[in-house]
């Protein structure tokens, strides 16, 4: 069932059949405001390279990212932590506008930066004990149109579906419980991605 939403309209659409909520709610901004906010983030953002110890070896990768939140709160995933910088006027006013769509409240962002297709992620869950349990991760991207995929921990069924600049995809519920989901490598795709994922860290 791989690429099954591979060509969606731009409107509200639950993508996962069971045990998990996903909605891909298309285009949340126009395709020129999308390419101003795209060049903002790429040049105003503090990226660093991102790292992770795998099997034991310190790995530096060549995708980057930003961590901000509304608190230096730290954050682990990949054995290693980071500790958020403070929100910026332009990530308050994307926040607010991916609020006002999901109608929930989010006090971080993890920004990634892939500069073209041969960078992405693995299959994963963002299931890190600092995440609200069961909680809501907006998805907001800007440029490169990638493909997002989902693969059931049990039954292995894959999903996948298109994520185009200025669209919003929203995971919550058991998603992360039950489904795995990742950003496949591709030779097609030679321009950048900016997606900035929306979190809710527990303050308790």
């Amino acid at each position: 069932m791989d690429d099954l939403f591979s060509q969606i309209e731009s409107k509200p659409l639950s993508l996962l059949p069971y045990d998990g909520d996903v909605t891909y709610c298309g285009h949340l901004i126009p395709p020129e405001q999308s390419r101003i906010y795209f060049n903002r983030l790429l040049n105003e953002v503090d990226w660093q390279y991102d790292q992770a110890i795998i099997f034991g070896k310190h790995i530096i990768t060549k995708r980057k990212v930003a961590w901000y939140a509304e608190h230096a709160f730290q954050y682990t995933y990949s054995k290693t932590t980071k500790t958020a910088k403070l929100w910026t006027p332009l990530l308050l006013e994307l926040k607010q506008l991916v609020e006002q769509q999901t109608k929930e409240q989010f006090n971080s962002c993890l920004l990634n930066l892939y500069h073209d297709g041969s960078e992405g992620m693995s299959w994963h869950s963002d299931a890190e004990r600092e995440l609200v349990e069961q909680g809501v991760i907006a998805s907001l991207s800007f440029g490169a149109k990638r493909k997002f995929s989902f693969k059931h921990k049990d039954t292995k069924e894959t999903h996948s579906v298109e994520l185009d600049s200025g669209s919003l995809l929203v995971m919550k519920g058991a998603t992360q419980r039950h489904w795995l989901h990742s950003l496949p490598t591709t030779k097609k795709v030679d321009t950048p991605r900016i997606n900035l994922t929306f979190r809710q860290i527990r303050t308790e």
